[in-house]
């Protein structure tokens, strides 16, 4: 059986040709090289970004190009491989071609002529064609409608979506030539941050860590009664951090997770849909969040360490949400305990402490104001020194070479995608195209901050049915950040000027806009009649009202928490049906039909839900550690509530107006206007029902036991 669900799970990985011996050593080989060299750029090069992000592209397209084949019947056809060596051999052309042409260009005022037409052409449709192969279709069909709008049919469409178009030698131009397209910002991020952080990970795997966390879970939360859901929520939450890849979490976890979780007592489908909400969850786990953060901290200019300081409580709320459901379901299908002879936590960690080394290089660093490339470096060579600290798992150069490998083969298939989105991302820029999207959704809103999360969950989940966690997050966030971002800033201004508190410096930019208006700013007024003031401001003065009103620090929040909106509702493409890798391996393993999984896992990872809305509405995203604190154990309260009266169940079964009660009590916890005596009153009602619940069960208990 277990041979049978490890040729299921491998419909998860991507036909390859690691089986030809050759291809094996030359991909290992050119794997440990690319390593060596992307240190070498994120350390003591000197070379230009462009022609970095062009050797990131050439390297990683030669080994996609031998790794993965066009088809997965012609993983051991001789003339694709052939055909696949000159896709390779091209891709290294197209990088010499950028030092050898970029002068003679530049002295032609950019004009092409026929070998920059066609080492350009080739260098974007390698890129089409490798996405395709290891991201399936929808991405490279989106690089060729962004594309051809730009050159041809965008000056034919009507209203907003006109443009007057480019000629085809400057889109050429912008894609390959300057660092704006495929060599772009993207491209920049993916060969800093991600790589560094991917490179990290596949260390951290090597020395041995993965077996601490599990080993930790195990003895954290193995000898309680729901044990094995409780340790695939930990152990997945921890190893998300180190894998980068949901699906990559699921499986590696989820072979020891989900037998023990099915052999304690619980359902096959809820064991699957656990396992899969708590590895979607492993991207969202400070300190190393996935490629998502670091374009966020790109896109936002906010430092990354910031960024994982005010995901901590986030992400904790969204794995107890998760844990919440595995309490429940073990009370209500009486899971027992697997075993008694788990290690003590303590043991687990003096034997293996040195293994959070790495971690804690790697925060101190952060907080010490050093660069992400530069702690990732620095936290790699403080794995190999750890390493040395163990018995088992002692890094010596072979380890070491292994590691490089493991990091830049993990690696491949991001750069490649991040390269071919770089296009993408290069026309939503050029044709405003952004900035026009962000108007619609603004106007479909009409300024209700609840519609435009809809809106936005609902094109997160369209475009999860395509494309990558983290291809999802950059296109959503070029496309709605703005809009959001400008919402959540005017509501806190409008909130100022109802209550009457405008400071002066910001009246003065009313003065511009309508000065008879002047004296009103300085008592309360309703919000009907604030928000027709702020509509009287030129939109070119909103930003500096914005930041003379609330402060650049808080404006600075607003666009955080916009982009950490996105950033969560994008991740739900993983168990959301009907496209949800991540549930559908899960259902591999515990041998479950896919899509009821799916919606199984959708359901206990309702915390994507709720921690934006969270984010949206209170000062969850906050720089003050006492009102995070204050409104985080409020949202816990208020989220194991809401997940009570949804499930009908706590520590027994509720009936229908006990739920209602739940969810007002739920409600009343996380509003963030209502005063403190109420919230608490909240917390004392679902305590109650609490603890009512499972005094019912014991009654019931004695009372069949006699």
């Amino acid at each position: 059986m277990k041979d049978a669900v490890n040729k299921e799970l491998e419909k998860f990985e991507l036909p390859n040709r690691i089986d030809i011996p050759w291809v094996n050593l030359t991909i290992t080989v050119l794997a440990v090289a690319l390593s060596c060299v992307h240190i070498w750029f994120n350390t003591l090069s000197t070379w230009s970004e462009l022609w970095v992000s062009a050797t990131h592209f050439a390297g990683f397209a030669v080994i996609c190009a031998l790794w993965f084949p066009a088809a997965n019947h012609l993983k051991h056809n001789k003339i694709a491989l052939v055909i696949d060596l000159w896709i390779a051999i091209a891709a290294v052309a197209c990088l010499l071609y950028i030092p050898y042409a970029e002068d003679a260009l530049y002295e032609r005022g950019v004009k092409f002529v026929a070998s920059d037409w066609a080492f350009a052409t080739i260098a974007i449709l390698i890129a089409m064609e490798l996405v395709r192969r290891t991201m399936g279709w929808f991405i490279p069909i989106l690089i060729a409608v962004c594309l051809s709008y730009v050159v041809l049919w965008g000056q034919w469409m009507p209203g907003v979506f006109h443009f007057p178009g480019l000629s085809l030698e400057t889109v050429l131009y912008r894609s390959f030539f300057s660092s704006e397209g495929m060599f772009g910002p993207i491209s920049r991020i993916s060969w800093s941050y991600v790589f560094m952080f991917i490179l990290f990970g596949a260390f951290l795997v090597r020395s041995g860590v993965g077996d601490f966390i599990v080993r930790l879970s195990k003895a954290a939360a193995g000898k309680i009664i729901g044990g094995p859901g409780f340790i695939a929520v930990l152990g997945s939450g921890l190893m998300g951090s180190v894998s980068g890849s949901s699906v990559a979490n699921t499986v590696s976890t989820g072979v020891i997770t989900i037998p023990l979780m099915k052999k304690a007592g619980f359902p096959a489908r809820f064991a699957a849909g656990v396992e899969a909400a708590a590895s979607t969850g492993g991207q969202l786990m400070p300190p190393v969040m996935g490629a998502g953060a670091f374009i966020m901290a790109s896109y936002t200019q906010i430092p990354y360490v910031d960024i994982i300081a005010v995901s901590f409580m986030p992400a904790l709320i969204y794995f107890l949400s998760v844990t919440f459901f595995v309490r429940i379901e073990a009370k209500r299908s009486n899971v027992h305990k697997v075993s008694e002879d788990e290690e003590s936590v303590l043991g687990v960690l003096i034997s293996g402490w040195h293994n959070l080394i790495p971690l804690a290089v790697l925060v101190f660093l952060l907080i010490q104001g050093f660069t992400p490339t530069y702690a990732a470096g620095i936290s790699i060579l403080s794995v190999i020194a750890a390493s040395w600290l163990s018995k088992d798992n002692k890094m010596g150069p072979s380890a070491v070479i292994e590691a490089l490998a493991l990091g830049a083969k993990n690696m491949a298939p991001t750069a490649i995608l991040l390269v071919g989105i770089g296009l993408v991302v290069n026309v939503i820029s050029t044709t405003g195209i952004g900035n026009t999207f962000s108007l619609m959704i603004d106007g479909w809103a009409g300024g209700n901050l609840l519609v435009m999360l809809l809106l936005i969950a609902l094109a997160s989940l369209i475009l999860g049915m395509g494309l990558p966690v983290t291809a999802a997050y950059i296109v959503l966030g070029t496309l709605s950040a703005p809009a959001l971002y400008t919402l959540l800033a005017e509501n806190q201004l409008i909130d100022l000027i109802v209550a009457g508190e405008l400071p002066e410096q910001a009246k003065a930019i009313f003065m511009l806009a309508g000065p008879e208006n002047f004296e009103s700013l300085s008592a309360a007024m309703s919000v009907e009649q604030a928000k027709e003031l702020l509509t009287l401001v030129p939109p070119d003065f909103k930003e500096t009202l914005m930041e003379q009103a609330l402060g650049v620090e808080a404006v600075g929040l607003a666009l955080l928490s916009a982009h950490l909106i996105i950033f969560w509702l994008s991740q739900d493409s993983n168990v959301t049906p009907p496209v949800c890798l991540t549930a559908f391996a899960a259902a591999t393993i515990a041998r479950t039909p896919p899509m009821r999984t799916g919606l199984t896992a959708w359901k206990i990872a309702k915390g994507l839900y709720i921690v934006p809305l969270l984010i949206a509405y209170s000062s969850l995203v906050s720089w003050d550690f006492t009102e995070v604190l204050v409104v985080g154990i409020f949202a816990i309260f208020g989220t194991y509530s809401l997940i009570g009266a949804l499930e009908g169940y706590l520590e027994g079964a509720l009936n229908p107006l006990l739920r209602l009660v739940l969810v007002v009590a739920a409600v009343v916890m996380v509003w963030p206007a209502l005063p403190l005596w109420t919230r608490l009153l909240g917390v004392m009602t679902f305590l109650a029902l609490f603890i009512y619940s499972g005094r019912k069960v014991s009654v019931q208990t004695a009372a069949s036991s006699h």
